[in-house]
């Protein structure tokens, strides 16, 4: 049976951090799917289509890694795509105790699901989206945090 792991996120945008997961997952899984989730709590900065393309030039050469967006609970996407585990990566204790709660709540939805934490590399844990959205919308560079690189704001 192939293992299929689901790493969910809104992914807005998706750093070398979780590049790192993904990669890192590839050692663990027979595939991942990157799963951009639609936060109803959040505005895009990034719009889908354009994160959805870059990920996917990232692993061109990662036939295990594919990219879906999806509006749903993450449980349910997972039970869908035949993921038995999802993938997430943890910076710190702050992640940890917000991650705890939400992987409690998919095992609810989806029993068979199993949550897989993998600590973030040390050179990689002061890396987060907001930060880079900060520092991309006032026109600072931001391509050294990415796995592809973005147009400046103007």
């Amino acid at each position: 049976m192939k293992r299929i792991a689901l790493f969910p996120g809104s992914f807005d945008p998706f750093t070398k951090g979780h590049e790192d997961i993904v990669l890192r997952g590839l050692r663990l899984f027979d595939e991942v799917v990157i799963g951009i989730g639609r936060n109803t709590r959040k505005e895009r900065y990034f719009p889908l289509e354009q994160m959805i393309q870059l990920i996917e030039g990232a692993f061109d050469d990662y036939p295990a890694v594919r990219v879906i967006s999806y509006d749903d609970l993450t449980a349910n996407v997972a039970r869908e795509i035949g993921a038995k585990f999802l993938l997430r990566g943890l910076r710190n204790t702050t992640d940890f105790e917000y991650e705890n709660g939400i992987s409690q709540v998919n095992r609810y939805v989806y029993e068979e699901v199993e949550t897989v934490f993998l600590i973030t590399s040390p050179q990689l844990a002061p890396i987060s989206s907001s930060i880079i959205r900060d520092l991309h919308r006032y026109g600072q560079q931001v391509d050294e945090f990415l796995p592809y690189q973005l147009e400046k704001v103007q």
